[in-house]
């Protein structure tokens, strides 16, 4: 699937500017395609037989409606891979067809089939990878020297218009829908540093509101309690403390909620805003292992340091790949992200930000481990399953 095609999930045009790239695109991909198939069309009107010329009629719209499907789902990253996938699958019908409707075509007199290949080959670049592109392109060239040959057309013609003008459609295709790829990888990467920044800032907020009420409420307490024992004093200031004790243990135990709240982290998703903002800058990411399996506690221990990691990885190194590799076992939750962009300027084990996402690991009785092997930079951090979340330290 080309770049324009593969999409992030959910993905809509919110910003005026991608909606106009997009119709421009689209505008583009049009021209060209109806363009290309204005050819075929010659051939029909050259075809002297009714039956003939209206069969290869049929064949060319056929054709046309699945060409045009399948490209406008290609720069539609929006539409499921389902009908995406289902598009293409019409397109190989309707090409397929096209042999038996289009190729007698004015037959010896226009090389209708052959424009028809061409046209396959001009728009194989959005919705293939470029080794079928290639299998494609050399598929329909035989087709159109073997429709030319059994025909009687001019079997040189046909290779030419097919092979030649097909990959020179293709070229001309390819360079917008890739632009529009980048466009695509570089709105789904901001709206990940988003999403990530936004969960740091929810993790942040949760340790304040702990630190904070958590401590007061706690003094409160235990003051109320001191009252509460004093061997003299008024039963009714006693009963009074008794109450404000009560009080604040609830509201300390009302925030402790709520900072649990605020502090569970949804692994999977920050796994998905990383992998997208990799992809973005052109790092190949992907995981290994299932995140659902991590309990929500050790999930906040091991985001930052994934945090940590892709930001290394972004900032630090000439990484063109990146895997993530979880793995929960004997009580244990790993976590290791591996690239190939260990060199001169990998980041530092003793790094600021390491040293930091290190210093929580070890708060709840984990470790981080940095390595390097040869060009591959593996960060490696281990955690309790049954650790306590970041937010849970402090004076209460």
């Amino acid at each position: 699937m080309s770049a324009a095609a593969a999409g992030p999930r959910g993905f809509a045009p919110r910003d005026r500017r991608l909606a106009r790239a997009r119709a421009l695109v689209l505008v583009w991909l049009g021209t060209t395609v109806w363009t290309s198939l204005v050819m075929p069309g010659i051939g029909v009107l050259e075809e002297p037989r009714p039956l003939r010329a209206v069969l290869g009629a049929v064949g060319v719209a056929a054709f046309t409606v699945a060409a045009g499907g399948a490209v406008h789902a290609a720069v539609t990253p929006w539409v499921p891979a389902v009908r995406r996938r289902a598009w293409v699958r019409a397109l190989v019908v309707a090409t397929a067809a096209s042999l038996v409707l289009v190729a007698p075509v004015a037959a010896g007199r226009w090389a209708t089939w052959a424009w028809v290949g061409a046209s396959v080959v001009g728009v194989a670049p959005l919705l293939l990878r470029w080794r079928w592109v290639l299998v494609t392109a050399l598929t329909c060239t035989g087709a159109s020297a073997l429709v030319a040959t059994v025909v009687g057309g001019d079997v040189r013609d046909a290779v030419v218009v097919t092979a030649g003008i097909g990959l020179s459609v293709a070229a001309v295709n390819w360079a917008p829908a890739w632009l529009w790829g980048l466009l695509v990888d570089a709105d789904a990467g901001r709206d990940a540093r988003a999403r990530l920044a936004a969960g740091e800032e929810r993790l942040r907020f949760a340790r304040d509101v702990h630190d904070l009420l958590g401590h007061s409420l706690t003094v409160i307490a235990l003051k109320a309690e001191l009252v509460e024992r004093l061997p003299s004093g008024d039963p009714a200031a006693r009963a009074e403390a008794q109450q404000i004790r009560l009080l604040a243990t609830r509201a300390l135990d009302e925030v402790r909620a709520a900072v649990h709240a605020y502090r569970t982290v949804d692994l999977d998703a920050e796994l998905d805003a990383v992998r997208q903002v990799l992809d973005s800058a052109g790092v190949r990411c992907t995981v290994a292992g299932d995140p659902a399996v991590v309990p929500s506690d050790a999930a906040a221990r091991l985001a930052p340091v994934l945090r940590e990691a892709a930001t290394n990885v972004l900032r630090h190194s000439r990484a063109t790949w990146c895997r993530v590799e979880i793995e929960a076992a004997a009580g244990v939750v790993t976590l290791a992200v591996r690239n190939d962009g260990a060199d001169a300027r990998a980041a530092d084990a003793h790094s600021s930000g390491l040293d930091g996402v290190a210093g929580r690991l070890a708060d709840a009785g984990g470790r981080l481990q940095v390595e390097r092997d040869g060009r591959e930079f593996v960060l490696r951090a281990r955690v309790p399953a049954d650790a306590a979340a970041p937010a849970a330290g402090g004076a209460a």
